[in-house]
């Protein structure tokens, strides 16, 4: 057996237990709106690329990405969020009911718009980004609606995911909400942090920054083994979260626990090529959060969102990845 075999070994049965488990997703919803279409010339107004349009395709970004990740790999997610009154709503919201997502926990807003981002891609290359959206805070009718439809709920999760864009909907006074509603009750949350609000996520089960998310909070320069150590140290401290799973790119991901910071657990990447990093943020606390909702220690679920993460930048787009997908890479042990 393989030090990886080894390592591995139990991984695919706690994914196969994802099936049904029920995960609490609240954040900031997106529609991701991808226009693909042909680059042959250089407009003669300005030296920029003229692409000719052929395709439209819309996919689920931010907390409504992490539900249909869930709901991929065989959870069931129930999505907590706010979209605007306005046909990105619309058509976020039937791009929810296509992947048999209920959208009962969304919360229309008449005072804000739904976020969308709209990428040209030409020979599979994106040529620029377009996005609409606001970072006000929720009114308090809005924030009001948002409570009690997380109430609503909460009873019956075994996690939470925070997905945390900035966009308004997860604030201090949310957070504080969700840590009251929880309480001492045995509730894993996984939080998809902003670097503006790491002083919010006291007492959560685990945070996922990217290295530079990291570097900027703890104004390290992440270079080596020697520096990613001290910027999780630092966040342990700074943060007082029960875990950092800090994403490195191509390096893979670093985990740190509460107690035991001196004691990082690195973890390859496992991908085998990098085609679009966008939602894979997504797939890592979506997977993450499934783990630990079905008893994997940090280190088993953190190692499986690795794998998760890894099959996700192989594909072009917005993407998920399927159970099927995810347990076979695993018994691969590649």
């Amino acid at each position: 057996m393989t030090e990886n075999n080894y390592v591995n070994r139990g991984l695919p049965d706690i994914v196969r237990r994802f099936e049904g488990t029920r995960v609490l997703v609240i954040g900031d919803c997106m529609l991701d709106e991808y226009i693909y279409g042909e680059c042959n010339r250089i407009s003669p107004e300005a030296p920029i690329p003229v692409v000719l349009c052929n395709e439209k395709c819309d996919f689920l970004g931010g907390a409504a990405n992490v539900s249909a990740n869930i709901k991929a790999v065989g959870g069931e997610p129930l999505l907590v969020g706010v979209v605007g009154d306005d046909e990105s709503g619309e058509r976020l919201r039937k791009a929810l009911g296509e992947r048999k997502i209920s959208d009962n926990g969304l919360v229309v807003s008449h005072s804000r718009p739904t976020t969308l981002k709209t990428r040209i891609v030409a020979q599979n290359q994106q040529i620029i980004r377009l996005d609409r959206e606001v970072f006000d805070d929720l009114s308090d009718e809005d924030l009001s609606s948002v409570k009690e439809r997380f109430d609503g709920v909460i009873d019956s999760v075994g996690a939470v995911v925070i997905s945390d864009y900035g966009k308004g909907v997860i604030n201090r006074a949310v957070l504080k909400h969700i840590r009251d509603v929880i309480g001492k009750e045995d509730i894993k949350t996984v939080v998809d942090p902003k670097v503006s609000h790491f002083e919010y996520y006291k007492g959560m089960t685990v945070i996922t920054p990217n290295h530079r998310e990291a570097s900027d909070v703890c104004d390290i320069n992440i270079v080596d083994e020697i520096t990613m150590t001290r910027a999780g140290k630092t966040l342990i401290d700074r943060v007082g979260c029960e875990n950092v799973l800090i994403t490195w790119g191509e390096r893979g991901m670093v985990l740190f626990r509460n107690g035991q910071e001196d004691m990082p657990v690195f973890i390859d990447a496992t991908a085998r090529s990098v085609y679009d990093v966008t939602g894979a943020g997504d797939t890592v606390v979506a997977v993450l959060s499934l783990a630990l909702a079905n008893g994997a220690s940090i280190v088993d679920a953190s190692r499986i969102a690795n794998y998760a993460g890894g099959i996700v930048v192989g594909k072009l787009g917005t993407s998920t990845v399927l159970k099927s997908e995810l347990i076979e890479i695993i018994e691969k042990g590649s």
